[in-house]
């Protein structure tokens, strides 16, 4: 199994528009971030985790590049949403290519996100009057506790609080991802036990009121011992990925745009 991290930047991305904050201006490709998301594959299939407003760019920069084995454009096989938020989500128009080529796009997401996301984008999922260049999706109602099945495998659903607000995360086999979040309950993080990659959201170093900042990451990691954490969302006031790498524990690692995991 593989994991890319397509984007591992906050709602604003690094740098941020007119920011003269020094991460912003940094020459290091491992400072300037996309917008969280990440692309699995294995066994022939492929899967994002979240459809940002940089959608199009990532995918030109690595689904759109690969090709099945009879030749073809790979395809892109699903869509799992963590949340509606406009940084998770924004990019889904983009999904045409795809649609196009395969029909419907499967949308896997809480069943509040997939009505936030049939008023936002209506015209994606009506089924009357529908313009003939619109994108067309089949929705997925994800249930904590029902393990979705994608291909050949079952990804288990991991709930979460953005503050008030619930999110999901996803385990897929030895690989979890869990971005946006604040808190978890014990019970779910008995789902995550023997992990060989954990991806975690964290912010930077002050406490936040919705995501996690290094000490609460750096806690949640002692409970959960996967083998590897890496860890995403990242705002530029958590500093330079090479010196705030350098302040982690072992077996912890800042995540990059472009990274890509085994397992």
């Amino acid at each position: 199994m593989k994991i890319t991290f397509l984007g591992t930047g906050t709602s604003q991305g690094i740098p941020v528009i007119g920011s003269t904050h020094p991460v912003c201006l940094s020459a290091d490709p491992r400072d300037i971030r996309l917008r969280v998301s990440v692309l699995i594959e294995w066994d022939g299939y492929n899967y994002v985790i979240d459809c940002g407003p940089d959608f199009r760019q990532q995918m030109l920069s690595t689904l759109s590049r690969k090709r099945t084995t009879a030749g073809d454009p790979a395809p892109l096989h699903g869509i799992l949403l963590t949340h509606e938020h406009a940084d998770h989500v924004a990019g889904l128009d983009d999904i045409r290519p795809f649609v196009f080529r395969q029909g419907d796009m499967p949308i896997y997401a809480h069943k509040r996100v997939l009505k936030t996301l049939a008023e936002r984008f209506d015209y994606i999922f009506t089924t009357e009057n529908r313009y003939p260049g619109a994108p067309s999706v089949a929705s997925k109602e994800v249930v904590n506790g029902i393990p979705i099945k994608l291909g050949n495998i079952e990804v288990q659903p991991i709930e979460a609080y953005h503050g008030s607000l619930q999110v999901f995360g996803y385990r897929f086999q030895d690989i979890a991802y869990l971005t946006d979040v604040k808190t978890i309950a014990d019970e779910e993080i008995e789902k995550l036990q023997d992990l060989d990659i954990l991806v975690l959201n964290c912010l930077r170093e002050e406490a936040h009121y919705t995501h996690l900042n290094v000490d609460e990451a750096l806690a949640l990691v002692a409970k959960i011992k996967p083998k590897r954490t890496y860890l995403t969302h990242i705002s530029h006031h958590l500093g330079f990925h090479a010196e705030a790498e350098q302040k982690l524990p072992e077996n912890v690692f800042l995540a990059y745009d472009g990274l890509t995991l085994t397992t």
